[in-house]
């Protein structure tokens, strides 16, 4: 029975890793900016959904920089349509990937 408590107190520490505590793969990343590039990859592009303006570059952004603004759009504390649905659409893992890659980017 001891050994089961210990067991499920050491999962308990294990399982609580927060977002902050996961590291970015700028190579698995790769596989997942296609929905970044149409609109990022684009030097001087402006959108003109909901309303004109014009799309920051990401390359060279720091990794927290990035990661925060893609939660502040999960949570609704930044408002853009297309970058909420996008970013409601990503994992904690995913998020850290993006970050690493694009603060590799110049």
């Amino acid at each position: 029975m001891k050994k089961h408590l210990v067991l499920l107190a050491f999962l308990g520490v294990v399982g609580s890793a927060s977002a902050a505590d996961i590291v970015g793969n700028a190579k698995a990343a790769e596989n997942k900016v296609s929905m970044c590039i149409g609109c990022h990859g684009i030097p001087g592009y402006k959108a003109s959904f909901p309303e004109v303006y014009q799309v920051p570059m990401l390359g060279g952004q720091s990794p927290k920089y990035i990661e925060n603004a893609l939660r502040a759009y999960q949570k609704g504390e930044r408002r853009h349509p297309s970058m909420q649905g996008i970013a409601g659409s990503l994992s904690d893992q995913d998020i850290a990937d993006l970050a690493a890659y694009y603060s590799q980017q110049k």
